[in-house]
């Protein structure tokens, strides 16, 4: 086991950029996984700590050895892909142990770690079949067995389970949490998908054009996200922006106006354009704002298209511009547009016109110029008097 240390890790091929001037460390034992939309430069970041790329700048460290420059083999790391690439004419056992063979271990120890490692995965008895007559979840277990024989002080794992069906990535997310609890190896995972960095890392690392976003556990990214990205990017569905201005009495938008003291936000000022951010699942209709510790005045809505997903169902709202009461946009591209969850039982339609509260509590602000996040939550900035919308202040 061991901690890793990037420093400073640029990689540039000709005058693309894949990973810029990242640093972070990651502690012994620790599950970090690497998440961002394609492009954003987490497999090329984990290839440097692999040694399968050579940082155009910046250093890598394993433990307290600086490993810029060594090869793979020497790092002590082990690698388990997207692709399994099994050997398809060997058995269970041979494609697991096929590396220690290639080292000269004794055939005593090569048994002994290939059983262990089986044991682990929960492959015992499959030994001698050969891998086209597995799952693919039993194949990517050998796979990952044929990297725990190994005794790697670093884990690297590069969307393993992408190839899988999903009902097979939830499973086998159970199996990488349980492996690493078992094991206490660092990890370092690479996934695009949200579900599996959320749900088994101790922290996560957002990364977007070679920059890193943010590093930290899943529920702060996901409750304070430190810009515009981080909050997008985390959270299905996503975030809910909207643009709008800070004046005396709070934060103005096209369609409602949140009560607050703008001079308790730090460098900014009346006039400064500011995004609001609010996740669905702190989108209220008014009949349950007495149970928020915090609500904003009441917000004018029509329902337009309704997602029924079993377990809660998403309602796109079409909200009024202003005292006008404008809703004549097309939905697909109008900014009047906000996303709502509500429970199963909730009694709503579509075409309904409804009224919506925000929790205060829940609402984020970010510097729309820089995207930087300025407020996790408004309880602690006092409001303007409760209950004045923009159309009573009209």
């Amino acid at each position: 086991m061991a901690r890793v240390r990037l420093e400073n890790v640029t990689k540039r091929y000709d005058d693309v950029t894949a990973v810029d001037d990242v640093s972070m460390e990651i502690e012994d034992g620790e599950f970090v996984t690497f998440v961002g939309p394609s492009g954003c430069g987490k497999s090329t970041t984990m290839e440097a700590v692999a040694g399968l790329t050579q940082p155009t700048e910046g250093r890598v460290y394993i433990g307290d050895d600086d490993v810029t420059n060594l090869a793979p083999k020497d790092r002590g790391v082990a690698m388990v892909f997207q692709n399994i690439a099994l050997f398809p004419h060997m058995d269970v056992y041979e494609n697991i142990s096929f590396g220690l063979r290639l080292r000269k271990y004794d055939d005593e120890e090569v048994r002994r770690r290939v059983e262990q490692a089986a044991d682990i995965v929960q492959l015992e008895g499959m030994l001698d079949r050969m891998p086209d007559e597995m799952s693919g979840g039993q194949r990517q277990r050998v796979a990952i067995a044929r990297a725990i024989v190994r005794n790697p002080d670093v884990f690297l794992m590069d969307e393993p389970l992408a190839n899988l069906d999903a009902k097979l990535r939830v499973h086998m997310r159970t199996e990488l949490q349980r492996l690493h609890r078992e094991l206490g190896t660092t990890i370092i995972y690479v996934t695009h998908d949200q579900a599996e960095a959320m749900t088994m890392s101790n922290r996560i690392a957002v990364l977007n054009d070679g920059r890193l976003q943010q590093i930290a556990p899943p529920l702060t990214c996901y409750n304070q996200p430190a810009n515009l990205f981080v909050a997008g990017f985390i959270g299905s569905p996503s975030m809910n922006f909207i643009e709008g201005e800070l004046v005396e009495d709070g934060l103005e938008t096209r369609n409602f106006t949140v009560e607050l003291d703008p001079t308790r936000l730090q460098s900014l000022s009346v006039g400064d354009a500011v995004t609001l951010g609010v996740r669905p699942e702190d989108v209220h209709l008014t009949r349950y704002a007495d149970s928020l510790a915090s609500a904003t005045s009441p917000i004018d809505a029509r329902t337009d298209v309704l997602e029924p997903m079993g377990d809660e169902v998403f309602i796109y709202l079409l909200l009024s511009e202003g005292a006008a009461g404008s809703m004549e946009e097309d939905p697909a591209t109008s900014p009047n547009q906000l996303l709502m969850s509500v429970t199963p039982d909730t009694e709503i339609e579509a075409e309904q016109d409804v009224e919506v509260v925000l929790d205060r509590s829940k609402i984020h602000l970010f510097d729309s110029a820089t995207g930087d996040a300025l407020v996790h939550g408004l309880t602690d900035l006092p409001s303007g008097e409760p209950g004045t919308t923009r159309s009573e202040a009209d």
